[in-house]
């Protein structure tokens, strides 16, 4: 058996592939490692942007949740300033057409006075003037001055008092 070529061969070729399986299992192992370690480092990485998507998401939750917030009290405030203008304009225009019907009133009640005025002024010149114009033919002379005597005497009594 020692003698025998091909158990040499046999021999060398085993000694050849342990000596070549050690560096070999090292270089193969380190590469698996390697790779190993990029598969968990790539995993990892993921994981940790899967984690800032989530809370990035979170947060614009939240920030539309608030901008939804904000856009109701808008509109309520919105409704509410048009409520007291609409109110505020109502009144004001409520006070305006008060203020205008007491003036029309105020005119028509000094047109009334006015017109009323103008007709005792003309009902008086005119009983004044009837009245002239009726003693005048009525009375004689004598009757004119005891007519004006008394008048002067009623008068200055009505004076006094």
């Amino acid at each position: 058996m020692f003698s025998d070529p091909q158990f040499w061969v046999a021999l060398a070729f085993a000694i050849f592939v342990i000596a070549l399986f050690n560096p070999v299992r090292k270089i193969l192992s380190t590469s698996l490692d390697s790779k190993i370690k990029e598969i968990k480092d790539s995993i990892d990485e993921a994981e940790n942007l899967k984690n800032e998507t989530q809370i990035t998401l979170s947060d614009i939750k939240k920030r539309q949740n608030k901008v939804e917030l904000e856009i109701k009290k808008i509109h309520s405030n919105a409704k509410d300033k048009i409520k007291i203008i609409e109110s505020e304009a109502t009144e004001k225009l409520n006070e305006k057409t008060n203020k205008r019907e007491q003036l029309a009133k105020t005119k028509i009640e000094q047109m009334a006075r006015d017109a009323n005025l103008s007709i005792q002024n003309n009902i008086s010149q005119t009983a004044i003037a009837a009245t002239i114009a009726v003693l005048e033919k009525k009375l004689n002379q004598d009757d004119k001055k005891n007519l004006i005597n008394q008048s002067i005497k009623d008068f200055a009594t009505v004076q006094k008092n």
